[in-house]
């Protein structure tokens, strides 16, 4: 599996464009540690495509739908299979692999940053400081559906305290943005 063929899957069984841009989202901030960890870039990707691959269509089995279709119809590696499931706490599935961490800790910060973005008059992730993000994750009326406890919780198991996590999210996605990448609010 790797990069295209992950894209192709995702656009194929999601039609929501805002849940694509989720996930693109988080493909982005899963490329950003995977420069920072120096690890496998294409692999990092390839979780945060698919991570929610299956979730508009099937959401009361997901993610356990998407994984099991994806062991049967495509070559994903196991490790990328193991953190799609753990990225979701209620699935009770250990995140002991890196990978896993780092999707845990990016997925629900993507849609804050996203909101961030999404509220300025420009709609541009590029223009949100980091400072007016802190200020959204305290304010829990602010993206309310985004669970600032996973986020903390996602920070600590990936080893990086929770403000530079924030600007390291914030950043991935204001690059992508930047490359003219699909991560702009709009």
């Amino acid at each position: 599996m790797n990069r295209d063929q992950a894209y192709a899957l995702m656009t194929e069984h999601t039609p929501s464009e805002s849940l694509r841009r989720h996930m693109l989202n988080v493909e982005a901030a899963m490329r950003w540690y995977a420069r920072f960890f120096g690890e496998d870039e294409e692999l990092y990707a390839v979780a945060g495509l698919l991570h929610d691959f299956d979730y508009e269509l099937h959401p009361q089995e997901h993610p356990a739908w998407g994984v099991a279709y994806l062991r049967e119809h495509t070559d994903t590696p196991p490790e990328v299979l193991d953190a799609i499931l753990g990225h979701a706490s209620f699935t009770g599935t250990p995140r002991t692999t890196r990978l896993a961490q780092t999707l845990f800790a990016v997925d629900e910060l993507t849609g804050l940053v996203q909101a961030a973005a999404l509220i300025r008059p420009d709609r541009d992730v590029r223009g949100v400081e980091l400072g007016s993000l802190k200020k959204r994750f305290k304010n829990r009326a602010f993206a309310a559906g985004v669970n600032r406890e996973e986020v903390v919780q996602g920070a600590a198991e990936l080893g990086v305290d929770l403000e530079t996590h924030l600007g390291n999210v914030l950043s991935a996605l204001q690059q992508e943005a930047a490359a003219g990448q699909n991560t702009q609010g709009t």
